[in-house]
């Protein structure tokens, strides 16, 4: 009995272990297959979400690129008030200085001479005709004739610049003091 003990026990002990093994390999398929599967859905997943910030890049590009284009116009059109304004009040200043400039010749001949006074009248007539021109013409004809003067002399143009410049930074530094 003891040896029918003894084949018994290992007739079990084979027939198990082979068993234990397919278990522990059907076991690690199963497992491969799952992270496989895991791995596959997690790459899905990231492509999905690829695909969703594209369309959001594209939605927010077009949204800013509108909002850019609206803010662009905006100023344009608050730059054309403010240069026919500058320009208005450019005609006006030199429409005064001319008056103002008309009113003192005859005090000018008195003093200077009369040779003077008709200097002070034709410098009077001539800030009456440029304020005349300047307030007839339109902003982009003044831009156009501008570049064109700048064109034919650059250098009096630089000049004129940093007289302007020094001109308004002593106005400014002025009223800051």
């Amino acid at each position: 009995m003891a040896a029918s003990k003894t084949e018994t026990t290992n007739k079990t002990k084979s027939t198990k272990k082979p068993a234990a093994k397919k278990v522990e390999a059907s076991s690690t398929v199963d497992a491969k297959t799952r992270f496989s599967a895991a791995l596959d859905e997690a790459k899905a997943g990231a492509a999905a979400l690829k695909d969703e910030a594209s369309t959001r890049a594209v939605a927010y590009r077009e949204q800013a690129k509108g909002k850019s284009e609206d803010w662009a116009g905006d100023a344009k059109a608050r730059a054309a008030d403010l240069a026919v304004e500058a320009k208005s009040k450019a005609s006006d200043g030199i429409s005064s200085l001319g008056k103002v400039v008309s009113e003192n010749a005859a005090v000018i001949d008195e003093k200077l001479g009369e040779k003077y006074g008709d200097y002070a009248r034709t410098a009077s007539r001539k800030l009456q005709e440029t304020s005349a021109k300047l307030e007839s013409k339109s902003v982009e004809e003044l831009g156009e004739e501008a570049r064109e003067a700048v064109r034919k002399s650059p250098g009096v143009a630089v000049g004129v610049a940093a007289v302007l410049g020094f001109m308004i930074a002593r106005m400014f530094r002025g009223k800051s003091e």
